[in-house]
């Protein structure tokens, strides 16, 4: 089976095939494909799978993911770790923010990143996920619940917050995200070890036939009077019972 992939930036071509083709095949050995065909002049990708049950078909859904990370900035050694079953991709596009004026989006990045990359490395600690930014857009790579705070995060910078409200944020996600760990934890699954113990009825001698007739005469008050068999099913005596009558 053939399946067309995202085609990549130009310039992005070549960290794709790698030197002398290392990372294409790393790519093909990760995803359990046969073949990875990438066009060095348009950046057109197409990908032979084997024929159903030869593949994962998990790995088929994320490889494009994987392919518009390495296209979109990441380098492909952290996009690989997309084709694991619990991380994700996820993509900002600055423009949404700050419209198509290059010199808003430098200031974004720029913002995005921080000084010596403080502000990206802290977002990635905070949330254990990867950020890559390129152009207009800022890829992440992460678990659910990392990816969705990271988003936050980077969605919060875009739009004017401050560094340490953004701060603040994800520590308070951190901690949350502790918190729940923690009560999850500690919740115990016991075992039903109950018992059939004396009812309060089994005290009583006789509470429990009176009870037991209170029951029958219950369903049978919700008999539907249309329903022919049910009716004479209700008026058959239990061992227990009998029609008595006397004239007055």
């Amino acid at each position: 089976m053939r399946q067309s992939l995202p085609r990549v930036p130009k310039d992005r071509i070549a960290v794709l095939i790698g030197a002398k083709g290392a990372t294409r095949r790393e790519l093909e050995k990760a995803a359990g494909c046969k073949s990875l065909q990438i066009d060095s002049v348009t950046g057109d990708i197409e990908v032979e799978w084997a024929d159903a049950g030869g593949y994962d078909p998990v790995k088929a859904l994320k490889l494009p993911d994987v392919i518009k990370a390495v296209g979109r900035g990441m380098a492909p050694n952290r996009a690989i770790q997309l084709l694991q079953d619990d991380w994700f991709f996820e993509m900002v596009d600055l423009r949404d923010h700050v419209g198509k004026r290059s010199n808003q989006q430098r200031r974004i990045r720029a913002r995005i990143i921080g000084s010596e990359g403080k502000i990206r490395k802290m977002i990635e600690q905070h949330t254990n996920t990867e950020i890559s930014i390129y152009k207009s857009t800022v890829v992440l790579v992460g678990d659910g619940a990392g990816l969705s705070s990271a988003r936050q995060a980077i969605e919060m910078l875009a739009s004017g917050s401050e560094h340490g409200t953004v701060i603040k944020h994800l520590e308070r996600e951190r901690r949350r995200s502790r918190i729940d760990a923690r009560a999850i934890d500690y919740i115990e699954a016991k075992e039903d070890v109950s018992e059939p113990a004396e009812g309060f009825a089994d005290l009583v001698p006789g509470l429990s036939d009176v009870a037991s007739r209170r029951g029958r005469r219950l369903k049978a008050s919700q008999v539907d009077p249309e329903d022919e068999e049910a009716v004479e099913k209700m008026m058959e005596l239990s061992e227990d019972e009998e029609v008595s009558w006397e004239e007055e």
